[in-house]
């Protein structure tokens, strides 16, 4: 039997204009202008500029009760202007400001050729019949951005059977694919890095001029590294290089021989698809930073790119007509919809404008929060100056919430007199000493990491024996802890750090 009730509930709800700052938030500078670029699209009560109307005032929209955190609530009228500039951070310089116009200048975009389209262009130089280059093409389509082909032979060909209708072989396709895997640059469509860096040997002893007076010594050399990448591939892998010797059968006289071979193959590209100065493969990404943080004789100054404070207003032809609305006859049912649109048009647009400016405002808070915390390493750019911090820590000082900060963190970065740096590149665990005090598990991995360009190549330091160094230091830290901060820095074991 069904049954009608009432029931209250408590249930938190963001607002629209909440939801609008939170997307904006995470929006890093790069991608702001095109952000702002589609709402000027999408609403005419929006324009670029700056206000002309300074001392014209609107009706708070009913909607913006439920305001941010920052922003004045009541029944008062809020200017317009007031969208557009904050005094509360007045104290911080806006970079690009000036009358330059460096921020507007167009930044040139590098043109280029797509892996797929260079490889696709030797193709056509090959003379292939119409079948041989369908084939050609689809070989090159499976080609990865860093230069290899994974997928198998017996699946290419079904995918050429099904979707192209040519009936071809396993063998016939590996034909084609080696006469790919002669072009530019050496080393692509390797099926696995062992036959990568066979093909770049390869190339290498073709391209020994003959009249070349070393002929013989260069020879020689690429001819053993070609015998050791095919028939110890393993061993070279794991750095065995006495096994090496004794399976290239390489005499003691020249067993120096060993290092000028492990160097050549040690000297290859891995990833060849990486070298082609292209656009399809790797994108030219370009960091802009978001705050710029400069050292003015040991005073640090805090300033907001530019581009994070775009010049936008209200309509003013939006805001008479919604007046000449308001005031007509609200019988009429086509001006009630008339003005509902503009009004709504008019609180879209005043809405955005405060989102943008509490955006400028949160991103300053936590920067500078950000700067307190890391004052000394500020100063000089000494990672080992850096102090434990984490979210929580940014967030208690500017009483946000972490989910906020972290926004901030994950998605912005700051240009500094040392560096550009992500924000979350400051944040890291702390580490006991036997001090009592917390160091950063950051200065702990620059130890690490000095200590392991300073050992000696020939008897490189184990975890073990960098774990009781660190002890030793006054570190508190355990070998799988060694371990982890080692693998984070990309650092090899000591085996595979071993040299000759």
């Amino acid at each position: 039997m069904q049954k009608l009730g009432l029931s209250q509930s408590l249930q938190q709800k963001l607002s629209p204009q909440q939801i609008q700052f939170i997307k904006l938030l995470q929006v890093p500078t790069a991608e702001l202008e095109t952000r702002i670029e589609e709402e000027l699209e999408i609403n005419p009560a929006l324009e670029e500029g700056e206000t002309e109307l300074p001392e014209e005032k609107n009706e708070e929209p009913e909607a913006q009760e439920q305001e941010f955190e920052e922003t004045s609530g009541g029944e008062e009228e809020l200017d317009i202007n007031d969208y557009l500039r904050d005094d509360d951070y007045s104290g911080y310089k806006m970079q690009g400001d000036g009358d330059g116009d460096e921020d507007e200048r167009e930044m040139p975009m590098v043109m280029g050729t797509s892996l797929q389209e260079l490889l696709l262009t030797q193709l056509g130089y090959l003379g292939l019949d119409e079948k041989e280059s369908t084939v050609g093409k689809q070989l090159i389509g499976s080609i990865e951005s860093d230069g290899y082909i994974r997928r198998e032979l017996d699946a290419i060909v079904n995918d050429l059977a099904f979707s192209q209708g040519i009936d071809t072989t396993t063998e016939e396709v590996e034909g084609i694919l080696k006469k790919i895997q002669s072009f530019d640059p050496a080393g692509i469509g390797a099926r696995n890095l062992q036959e990568c860096l066979l093909l770049q040997l390869e190339r290498m002893k073709q391209g020994i001029e003959e009249d070349d007076a070393d002929k013989f010594s260069k020879s020689y050399i690429v001819d053993k590294a070609i015998q050791t990448v095919s028939e110890c591939y393993e061993e070279f892998t794991k750095k065995h290089y006495d096994k090496i010797i004794k399976k290239l059968d390489i005499a003691e006289e020249d067993a120096d021989d060993i290092k000028d071979i492990i160097m050549l193959i040690s000297g290859l590209n891995p990833k060849p698809g990486g070298t082609s100065n292209t656009t399809g493969v790797s994108k030219n990404q370009v960091i802009i930073p978001d705050f710029i943080l400069t050292n003015n004789n040991g005073k640090l100054e805090l300033a907001l790119n530019s581009r994070n404070a775009p010049e936008l207003r209200i309509s003013r032809s939006y805001t008479e007509m919604f007046k000449a609305y308001d005031k007509g006859d609200k019988k009429d049912k086509k001006l009630k919809e008339a003005v509902t649109f503009v009004k709504q048009k008019l609180d879209a647009a005043k809405w955005f404008i405060d989102a943008i400016k509490q955006r400028q405002h949160t991103l300053l808070r936590t920067m500078k929060a950000i700067v307190d915390f890391q004052y000394e390493y500020f100063q000089e750019g000494d990672e080992t100056k850096l102090r434990p911090m984490i979210l929580k820590d940014i967030a208690g000082m500017i009483n946000m919430d972490i989910s906020t900060v972290s926004r901030v963190a994950s998605s912005k970065a700051v240009q500094t007199d040392f560096g550009i740096f992500p924000l979350k590149y400051f944040f890291s665990e702390g580490i006991a000493t036997d001090s009592g005090e917390e160091v950063s598990s950051r200065e702990v991995k620059q130890i690490i990491k000095d200590l392991i360009s300073a050992e000696s190549k020939s008897k490189p330091l184990s975890d073990d024996k960098i774990e009781k160094i660190l002890n030793e230091k006054g570190y508190n830290i355990a070998r799988r802890t060694v371990a982890k901060y080692r693998e984070q820095l990309n650092l090899p074991v000591a085996r595979l750090r071993k040299q000759l």
